[in-house]
């Protein structure tokens, strides 16, 4: 009966049009009201509203939202296009490979899939096709590829996992440096056999290489932005500080740049920047401290329990389990944004996991990226809305180009969870737990 209040009030919520932090609140009430007692006390709900965002670790997202914000303003996102061109310019399907390897760096910068396809589509998919790349093919790699971004330290959704699930953010940040490299290749791959077909590239490419002094200009122009993501990354593999210090050095550090170095970054621009970030991270913060009161109903109602336990024969077999566990995420995430997603998910899975004597960062990790999918698929598809908008290209048209890279992407998805020595190993290696 709980079980069902609970479900059906949430659903209810969503379809007649409540923001999902809404629908999150409206169930977890309903759910305290069929319970009755003492659990339906107005005050505990307006506590553990507060306690959901009432925390030190969750400060790391507004400091990392407002870090990208900075850096979008700041001239960070040209300059590392720049600076992958004079790598990657001069081959069949340069831009391509440019595109791919500048959605990596600037991964390491801002953590949003959805903002750094907004930052770097504006700019790669009109150079793609001035350049006589097929627009639907640019749009489709350019949303793809920024599915790194999520899962590449810092990254929001990590963050959200760690507080969720009480686990390390440092250790979540450690442990995404290898399956973002992995993201990363699957890209190439595709894009490799993608440039090589009739009308995705132009068959003779233009590429004028700068001159030394050229190079040399941009080479220096690109090394303050690749520091960012190596300041980030040594302090907190060494220990330095934690998760939340790093987004504020990052937040310091992008402004410095852009307001001294790059000059791009005005100060009456300033004001803008902080109203985006701080709208940003409200949307996710009152998500976070709505999914916290639905969490609590759903614990003390034990529907964890209750919705996990026809899977405990599962428990014997850590493969198996994977592999459903990860076949839910997917199928939950074709319909759910990433966010309400873990958040949602999170404590349902979570005591499975631990009775299993699954690695939680390395589940976190699969976790994670098995939700990002949902990113570029329709109906949801919130970066593909992104890049149709940058691209100017219709939703049916992009679909078609960005299933070679889905279909890949997922398959590496369950590669991990069959395998955990992919993840696990280079865990190790980052000091990740």
């Amino acid at each position: 009966m709980i079980i069902a209040v609970f479900i059906v009030s949430m659903l209810a919520g969503i379809a007649i049009g409540l923001p999902i932090a809404m629908a999150l609140l409206l169930c977890a009430i309903c759910t305290a009201m069929a319970m009755g007692g003492g659990v339906a006390n107005p005050t505990i709900i307006a506590r553990t509203l507060m306690q959901g965002s009432d925390s030190v670790t969750m400060m790391a997202l507004p400091f990392f939202i407002l870090a990208g914000e900075i850096m979008n303003q700041g001239g960070l996102t040209k300059r590392i296009i720049n600076f992958c061109n004079i790598f990657l310019g001069r081959i069949r399907g340069g831009l391509g490979y440019v595109t791919i390897f500048a959605c990596l760096i600037f991964a390491a910068l801002v953590g949003s899939a959805v903002a750094a396809c907004a930052a770097l589509g504006a700019m790669l998919i009109p150079m793609m096709v001035s350049s006589g790349y097929n627009r639907e093919e640019s749009s489709a790699l350019v949303a793809s590829a920024n599915l790194v971004a999520p899962i590449m330290p810092p990254s929001v959704p990590m963050i959200v996992y760690g507080v969720s699930a009480g686990v390390s953010i440092n250790s979540m940040f450690m442990a995404g440096i290898a399956p973002a490299v992995y993201l990363t290749i699957v890209a190439c791959v595709v894009w490799f056999f993608r440039s090589h077909r009739k009308g995705v590239v132009p068959t003779t490419e233009h590429f004028v290489p700068p001159t030394p002094k050229e190079a040399l200009r941009i080479f220096g122009g690109g090394i303050w932005a690749l520091l960012l993501p190596v300041i980030i990354l040594v302090g907190l593999h060494s220990g330095k500080f934690t998760a939340t210090e790093a987004g504020v050095i990052a937040c310091v550090y992008a402004l410095l740049i852009g307001l001294l170095v790059y000059r791009e970054l005005k100060i009456k621009n300033l004001g803008k920047v902080f109203v985006n970030a701080a709208k940003t991270s409200a949307v996710v913060m009152f998500l976070a401290a709505a999914a916290n009161v639905a969490a609590y109903y759903m614990t003390v109602s034990r529907i964890p329990q209750i919705l996990t336990g026809g899977l405990e024969g599962l428990v014997e077999n850590r493969t198996l389990l994977m592999i459903v566990l990860m076949l839910i995420v997917i199928v939950v995430g074709l319909a759910m944004d990433v966010t309400p997603s873990i958040l949602i998910l999170t404590p349902i899975m979570i005591p499975l996991v631990e009775a299993a004597g699954i690695n939680k960062v390395y589940f976190g990790v699969c976790f994670v990226l098995m939700n990002v999918l949902g990113l570029t698929s329709p109906p949801v598809g919130p970066v593909l809305n992104v890049a149709c908008a940058a691209g100017n290209v219709k939703m049916d048209k992009i679909i078609g180009p960005t299933m070679p890279y889905f279909i890949c992407q997922t398959i590496l998805c369950f590669a991990l969870a069959i395998f955990p020595f992919l993840v696990e190993v280079p865990m190790g290696w980052f000091g990740a737990s």
